[in-house]
């Protein structure tokens, strides 16, 4: 088994281990509903500003995933508001980690995350189509790493990077929040059907470019 292989069973089992800690938050989550809400509408604001903090810093300091507490946002708040708070925590981590490898590069970065991570998601960073290539990486499970590595190896300005950060984040967090209100059978199924979506893309993707790299090679 090579390292390529290696990485991918990796990265699959920390999704499924993800994806268990939502649905297990969502079953948790609807045990404690009224009690919940009902300590969320007196510290409304509080709540909000902790949510934020903690989606920004899942962003900067990895591995801390903020994916299962999105069923406690979406019962307690709203779907919709859910997955905007969860797109401005997760932007503002973004900036952050992108403008700190930019300024300071890896003796900083290695002591917020592995350095190793950075490094392995450079390849996937094309010359070409980088705007939509932003867009479809955030249109998966959003990578702790990416921001730091697109600081780091790439050219993009800061404007283009956070509008492609932002459309890129937007489907995921409202497919997820949504996901977040439904039944435990419902997640399953939903979270079937988001990733068979998101392969198609990728690898749609993945072909278009392969296909404008030999055209361009010819």
């Amino acid at each position: 088994m090579n390292q390529k292989q290696k990485d991918l069973i990796n990265a699959g089992l920390t999704i499924g281990f993800i994806i268990a800690l939502f649905i297990l938050s969502s079953y948790v989550v609807s045990l404690y509903l009224d009690e919940l809400k009902a300590y969320s509408f007196s510290h409304y604001y509080l709540g909000v500003f902790v949510y934020i903090f903690i989606f920004t810093l899942s962003i900067v300091v990895a591995p801390i995933s903020s994916l299962p507490l999105i069923p406690f946002a979406s019962n307690v708040w709203g779907w919709q508001l859910a997955a905007i708070y969860s797109v401005i925590g997760w932007t503002i981590g973004d900036i952050i980690a992108f403008l700190l490898s930019r300024k300071y590069g890896k003796p900083l970065i290695k002591r917020l995350i592995s350095l190793k991570e950075v490094e392995n998601i450079e390849k996937y960073i094309p010359e070409n189509h980088i705007f939509a290539s932003i867009v479809l990486l955030r249109m998966t499970l959003p990578s702790d790493g990416l921001s730091y590595a697109l600081g780091l190896f790439s050219n993009i300005k800061f404007k283009t990077y956070l509008t492609a950060t932002i459309i890129g984040s937007l489907p995921f967090a409202f497919v997820f929040a949504y996901l977040g209100t439904l039944s435990v059978k419902w997640q399953i199924l939903g979270i079937i059907i988001s990733f068979v979506l998101v392969g198609i893309i990728l690898y749609t993707g993945y072909k278009i470019r392969n296909k404008n790299l030999g055209a361009s090679v010819k």
